[in-house]
């Protein structure tokens, strides 16, 4: 089981407009979830993608049925691994479980290209940009 740190709750806070704040709560509600568990959701779904060193075509990004099939059945099998190992676990635990390792790997990969100084921090631009067009 994770350790009580690697599960411990923190909050995000973002800035949107106001007309896209309403689409969101608008879907939550549709899907009958939290504002809260709805962005979480979407986040980690948008973020699988990235999880991967795999190359993805315009098509799968955009969520092509088979890739999206496959990208659930490898969910589903992790999922049951980790109840089979370690037993029930929380939301929080699972997630923390599967996602583990990627902000690890993107502040890696970030170190990685500032120190090739392929990518630079700029307040200015709102974060990281490429310093090469």
């Amino acid at each position: 089981m994770p350790d009580e740190e690697s599960t411990s709750r923190s909050a995000v806070k973002t800035y949107i407009p106001a007309y896209q704040k309403d689409a969101w709560r608008e879907h939550a509600d549709d899907l009958d979830m939290s504002q809260s568990e709805f962005v979480r959701t979407m986040v980690q779904a948008g973020r699988r993608h990235y999880a991967s060193d795999e190359e993805f075509s315009p098509d799968e990004l955009s969520g092509s049925n088979s890739q999206e099939a496959r990208d659930s059945e490898d969910l589903t099998e992790q999922i049951e691994t980790l109840l089979a190992e370690q037993g029930p676990l929380t939301w929080e635990e699972l997630l923390a479980a599967l996602t583990d390792d990627v902000e690890s790997r993107l502040d890696e990969g970030l170190d990685e290209l500032q120190a090739s100084n392929t990518v630079k921090y700029s307040g200015r631009d709102g974060g990281y940009t490429l310093t090469r067009s």
